[in-house]
């Protein structure tokens, strides 16, 4: 037997790319799946960051909707971008972000999901996914490089000798590289505390973006740097400056305890999945919904 209404419902519901002019009604579906986290005018935010954002060329520019009888019934926002720090400066990363389907279209979430993992060269990031999604995740050929968190307190180691930070805006005065000059620029413009530390022999870049855990806690979230030894190697330096804005705790993605840095890992805590060529480093979240939307 066939189910008519079933048939009927499909013929009405079409995926594409999202528009411009999609934006308010977009922002009005993720505030019905996130309203009570997040508000329409902060989803209304982060599609105008993603207008902005220098996507690159032939790349959806926002993500993919389910439209039915002409209004969106899903959507998954992208964040595709070249942040050049990998080992192909020229490899495209993608940040799946705001995966939401209305209840009664549930059953075309996979094919939205299809859509969106569509272009094959990119390397694809779940950097939030949620606990009951995580075996889903895998099945779709999803792997896990960060298992969980460690949590420092870098105000309360010593300060290094022969080191001094800079802000992101300042030239630095030692050698840097130019592609992590306008990364610490861009962070800065999102609302990361972006700053070098400068040593007589170089340059280092951190990024760091100011969060509250459980909705109390301040703390930052380490967003990039070169490699997480040098938050360790910086440490009192780095913990002093986030302390000074009101960020007395550092979050950072880790598989276990980071050696010279005070504090303690939680496994499990918040683990990090890509899928695509370039396996992901941890200590670069650059423009990922975290550095971005602050999500």
């Amino acid at each position: 037997m066939v189910n008519r209404r079933f048939q009927d419902r499909a013929a009405q519901v079409r995926s594409r790319l999202i528009a411009p002019s999609d934006r308010d009604a977009v922002a009005r579906l993720l505030n019905e799946g996130f309203g009570r986290r997040r508000n329409f005018e902060f989803w209304r935010q982060v599609l105008g960051r993603l207008e902005s954002h220098p996507t690159p060329e032939g790349l959806p520019k926002y993500g993919y909707l389910l439209e039915s009888g002409g209004r969106p019934v899903g959507a998954i926002l992208l964040i595709f971008s070249t942040p050049r720090t990998g080992r192909d400066p020229d490899a495209v990363r993608c940040n799946i972000s705001s995966w939401y389907v209305a209840p009664e279209f549930r059953g075309y979430a996979a094919f939205l999901a299809a859509q969106a993992l569509r272009h094959r060269t990119a390397t694809y990031l779940n950097i939030s996914p949620a606990r009951n999604t995580q075996p889903i995740i895998e099945a779709q050929g999803y792997a896990r490089y960060g298992n969980g968190l460690f949590i420092a307190l870098p105000a309360l180691q010593r300060r290094p000798a022969g080191a001094q930070l800079v802000a992101a805006g300042r030239e630095p005065g030692a050698p840097c590289e130019a592609f992590e000059r306008d990364l610490l620029s861009r962070h800065a413009a999102y609302g990361c505390l972006s700053f070098w530390c400068v040593t007589a022999e170089r340059a280092y870049p951190f990024v760091f973006r100011p969060r509250v855990a459980k909705a109390v806690l301040p703390c930052a979230q380490l967003i990039y740097c070169r490699d997480v030894a040098d938050v360790a190697r910086f440490a009192g330096l780095i913990g002093r400056h986030l302390f000074a804005h009101r960020c007395p705790i550092a979050v950072i993605d880790a598989n276990g305890a980071v050696p010279g840095l005070v504090g303690r890992y939680f496994d499990g805590l918040q683990p990090k999945y890509f899928k695509g060529p370039e396996r992901p480093r941890l200590g670069d979240l650059a423009d990922t919904e975290a550095a971005m939307f602050g999500m």
